[in-house]
């Protein structure tokens, strides 16, 4: 057969492989080969028209979110197809952007369904709207305002008292990105409400307070979850993610205009170098999902007009990524962006914002030149050490529509930390106070050195023998030995819940060599899993060295395991006011005075204070209550209602009415249930309780 030398076959390259094609079976360059494959065009197609190809495998299931089938679907449904640019003279603009966060928090459980941990307690409801009006959240660092649509001084607490029964409320955070030169905040947030009335088709009971205590000013919005026949709202869950936001969009735009594709530029421009998850990071991962490999940012590829404009902003943003091992240029313009980068991007925000709070805290109190940013700590959710000091700050943590709170907090170790505790455990923090966070135990507890002490080397212990070697002892000391016993019995059904010990019998258990080692590690972990912060002083330094009475400074300087302090920041002051402690005790007697700063004091100068405090504090409130004050005496039995709780400089004290009179006792957590109820217990030496009730018997450490 005659041959045609100058016959060939064109065989098209892979879509990903678009910059050479074969000829005769050879790799050319500088030939672009046309895919022929169907959903390849259309994929083009869908780019040039300004598409995402990446959205046609996406099923058209429910989104999962909040009810997608509640008011305003139709609406969402609606705005989702309306593209932010438009063409005007030839020139591409388009609408403000606005940042709108959104969460349902669930009240009320419904008919038939068990309470658990998603629903949020009143306690943190009333905790939330305190945190929207704190100081310092205004223009001029004033207390937050709560308004509403009609009112621009509205009464936050009538509106939580309004909706206590619902079964849920909305809490929505607006942020405009050029939301600082908004000439009215008020009347943008109730233009939005009055559109949400339209688009869900009822009237909404709001209420809104504006904070500018951050780099970018914003509105906190809570709706109650409630129609206007009182029946429950339901908001379509698409409606929350876009909906508002575009609305949002709408009324911003329309008082600023809108933005030219070189005003977005220039916004872009600042975000090449930002340590933050960006807008720019956002279209590398769309353009790398929608080729299913690499980010092709080649001239001659087809892409996004958005990607072609900021075509060189997004290669600058590339090459900082993979300075930060990010992204990999596997050739020259085609770049894989790491699955890593997003959520690595979105941390290192969040601590870039942590540390600007705390950054805020230090110059409010004229420390942030003394505190070098070197010795910040982030902590996050779980103190992974003991840390003491004072409060600088209190706000909420996260994102602002959680439930968990933020402290900041001066150490003694001369660094400022920064950690997050639930809202719940949070309600007696304030600034200025002293606190222990992490472990609020420093060494092993006396109950395991006695446990060990009494098992001796078979390493058994029994109670009915530690009874009969503490009968004398407690007794002389006013105290209830059986009741001293099972606290020590409680302690170690504790230790058997997690294995450290194993019950053979009712007066039997088999203790290790190594118990209080793993007791003071079951302590550890076991306050690092609650995020426990503990209240040491309500009160300063200042206040401290010239009370007469039991202080925070007197227990550091009777302990023989003290904090250990640095020699700069908060630990140089803590040693500078543990020297005025002295000289004061002296002065006043309660110390004798050695010379060269030391003093000999006895070893009951912290009860003694303490008492006298508790005497003070118990006769200023029987005045105010009409009651007679009634101390506790160590082996009595102690009953009545507990009314509340009161903070002493000595530290918390439960409240305890009996009709007649009332005593003051030490405060324990798990009293914070017993509210309003009446309780009873046994007091023991060294004013602590033994309660009894039910299965919540025996308080007491």
């Amino acid at each position: 057969m005659a041959r045609d030398e100058d016959d060939f076959r064109l065989r098209p390259g892979k879509i990903q492989d678009r910059g050479n094609a074969r000829i005769g079976g050879r790799r050319v360059r500088g030939v672009r080969a046309r895919s022929t494959n169907f959903a390849g065009q259309v994929q083009q197609a869908i780019r040039r028209a300004g598409g995402d190809p990446s959205r046609l495998n996406r099923t058209a299931k429910g989104s999962g979110r909040f009810n997608t089938r509640g008011r305003g679907a139709a609406v969402a449904a609606a705005l989702k197809d309306r593209s932010a640019w438009s063409r005007d003279g030839g020139v591409r603009t388009r609408s403000r952007r606005v940042a709108v966060k959104g969460r349902v928090v669930k009240l009320n459980p419904q008919r038939g369904a068990a309470r658990g941990r998603q629903f949020v307690s009143a306690k943190a409801i009333d905790a939330h709207l305190r945190y929207l009006q704190r100081d310092g959240v205004t223009k001029d660092g004033e207390r937050g305002q709560v308004y509403s649509a009609s009112r621009d001084a509205e009464d936050g607490r009538a509106f939580v008292e309004r909706g206590r029964e619902d079964r849920h409320q909305f809490r929505f955070i607006v942020s405009a990105e050029d939301g600082v030169e908004l000439s009215d905040p008020h009347a943008t947030t109730r233009d939005l409400m009055k559109q949400m009335e339209a688009d869900l088709d009822t009237r909404l009971d709001w209420i809104a307070v504006d904070h500018h205590n951050t780099g970018h000013p914003h509105t906190h919005i809570i709706v109650r979850g409630a129609t206007d026949d009182g029946k429950s709202l339901n908001i379509a869950g698409d409606y929350i993610a876009y909906g508002i936001r575009e609305r949002a969009s709408e009324f911003v735009t329309r008082e600023l205009g809108r933005q030219t594709e070189q005003e977005v530029s220039r916004g872009l421009e600042r975000e090449v170098d930002a340590d933050r998850f960006t807008r720019l990071d956002r279209m590398l991962i769309a353009e790398q999902r929608s080729r299913n490999e690499f980010a092709d940012l080649r001239p001659d590829r087809d892409m996004l007009e958005s990607l072609l404009q900021n075509r060189a902003l997004l290669i600058q943003r590339a090459r900082k990524l993979e300075r930060m091992g990010l992204a990999t240029e596997v050739e020259p313009g085609r770049w894989s962006v790491s699955l890593k980068a997003e959520p690595v991007l979105r941390e290192l925000g969040e601590r870039g914002d942590i540390i600007k709070a705390m950054h805020r805290a230090l110059d409010r109190e004229g420390l942030a030149e003394q505190r070098a940013i070197g010795r910040y700590v982030l902590h996050g959710r779980e103190t992974t050490e003991s840390v003491v000091g004072r409060v600088l700050d209190k706000g909420q943590g996260g994102d602002e529509m959680g439930e968990r709170v933020r402290l900041v907090i001066d150490g003694v170790d001369g660094r400022v930390h920064h950690l997050e505790i639930d809202q719940a455990r949070a309600e007696e923090i304030q600034r200025g106070m002293i606190v222990a966070a992490g472990s609020g135990q420093a060494g092993p507890r006396a109950s395991d050195r006695n446990i060990l002490a009494i098992a001796g080397k078979e390493g058994i212990y029994r109670p009915a023998r530690h009874l009969e070697q503490a009968v004398g002892t407690v007794e002389r000391l006013g105290g209830d030995p059986a009741a001293y016993v099972r606290s020590h019995v409680r302690r170690l059904e504790a230790l058997r819940r997690v294995g450290h010990v194993e019950r053979i019998d009712a007066d039997q258990w088999r203790v290790p060599a190594d118990l209080s080692e793993r007791g003071q590690a079951y302590d550890l972990a076991r306050d690092r899993t609650m995020s426990r912060v503990t209240v040491l002083s309500p009160t300063g330094l200042e206040q401290q060295i010239g009370h007469d009475g039991a202080t925070w400074l007197d227990r550091e300087l009777a302990s023989r395991q003290r904090s250990v302090l640095a020699d700069d920041g908060f630990g140089r002051e803590v040693t500078a006011a543990l020297a005025k402690r002295r000289r004061w005790l002296a002065d006043k007697g309660y110390a004798a005075d050695l010379g060269g700063g030391r003093i000999r004091a006895s070893r009951d100068l912290v009860q003694r204070l303490e008492a006298r405090d508790l005497e003070r504090s118990g006769r200023h409130l029987a005045a105010e209550r009409g009651r007679e004050w009634r101390p506790a005496v160590p082996g009595n039995h102690v009953s009545g209602q507990l009314v509340g709780s009161s903070q002493l400089s000595s530290g918390r004290f439960a409240i305890i009415d009996d009709g007649l009179g009332f005593t003051l006792v030490p405060w324990r957590p798990a009293l914070e249930q017993h509210v309003g109820r009446v309780i009873s217990g046994v007091a023991l030496p060294g004013g602590d309780v033994d309660w009894s009730l039910g299965r919540s018997r025996g308080l007491g450490r």
